[in-house]
């Protein structure tokens, strides 16, 4: 008798009509102010467990995948619809690390609309539907322990001025720390995944957004017993030469003002986030509840 190994049910959670003014598109006007996007996500996956244990864990949390998605819309500022949707997708199948407590996916679906963008003439969008073979990632082993480079854009040609920007997801093992350091040319952004970590030696919280201002010095450390993850934002993409190793205190963080923006569909309504941008002579630290 021939075995089979079970099929993974195939069970979908959606997140609709997700708003996010950002700087997307090709055009010079599109590279100079933000924009409305709209995403659409479906996220496909084996349900079950979930449903009987009653743990988040083993689903996906949609209001910290909603908070994820958006801080990579707006710290990217992608040139592309297709370039956006890609690097989301290979975000979001990524195997979770053994930190993150969620669920892998089977597959996603991922629809991009830019509303206004043809003056209301009509709506461009962009649909792409991956699965989860079609991530293959690179990882990075680090004295603190690993980096998962999830994305990372091609050079820019010489008429454009965009920088070629790099995702990368920053693993910590238990006891290690990203050392004090400072970048004179990468502008960075992060997002903390995970509960337990210290940043700048202060007890940090899940979904708080760092934007480090150029000179900014700063570290991480992880107390626990755990992986601990960080979604990392390069612009341009990581330069080993530019995480230059500083000695003394770290930089003070001025907390931002949180804003509560409103989510229709979904059921998802007054989720407060913030993504607000740093001048660079202030450090930007934001929560994402």
């Amino acid at each position: 008798m021939r075995y089979t190994a079970p099929v993974p049910n195939a069970d979908w959670i959606r997140i609709s009509g997700l708003q996010v003014d950002c700087v997307v598109g090709v055009y010079p006007r599109e590279r100079e102010v933000s924009q409305p996007l709209q995403l659409d996500v479906a996220l496909c996956l084996d349900t079950e467990r979930a449903a009987e244990a009653e743990r988040l864990r083993y689903s996906v949390d949609y209001a910290a995948t909603m908070a994820q998605l958006a801080f990579l819309l707006r710290s990217c500022r992608f040139r592309m619809l297709e370039t956006a949707a890609h690097a989301l997708c290979r975000y979001l199948l990524a195997p979770p690390t053994t930190g993150e407590r969620r669920a892998p996916l089977q597959r996603v679906r991922l629809t991009l609309t830019k509303p206004t963008a043809l003056g209301g003439h009509a709506i461009p969008s962009l649909e792409i539907e991956r699965d989860a073979s079609w991530v293959e990632l690179v990882h990075e082993v680090k004295p603190f322990g690993t980096v998962d480079i999830i994305h990372e854009t091609r050079d820019a040609r010489p008429e454009e001025s965009t920088a070629p920007l790099g995702i990368y997801r920053l693993n910590i093992a238990p006891g290690q720390s990203i050392p004090l350091h400072v970048h004179r040319v990468m502008q960075e952004s992060e997002m903390v995944l995970t509960s337990g970590l210290l940043c700048q030696g202060k007890p940090v919280a899940a979904g708080t957004v760092h934007r480090w201002p150029l000179g900014a010095a700063h570290s991480y450390h992880n107390p626990t017993r755990r992986t601990q993850s960080i979604l990392c934002v390069d612009s341009p993409r990581f330069m080993p030469e530019d995480e230059v190793p500083v000695e003394g205190e770290p930089s003070g963080a001025m907390r931002g003002q949180h804003q509560a923006a409103e989510h229709r569909g979904a059921g998802v309504v007054g989720v407060p986030f913030l993504l607000r941008g740093a001048s660079e002579d202030r450090l930007a630290v934001e929560r994402i509840a």
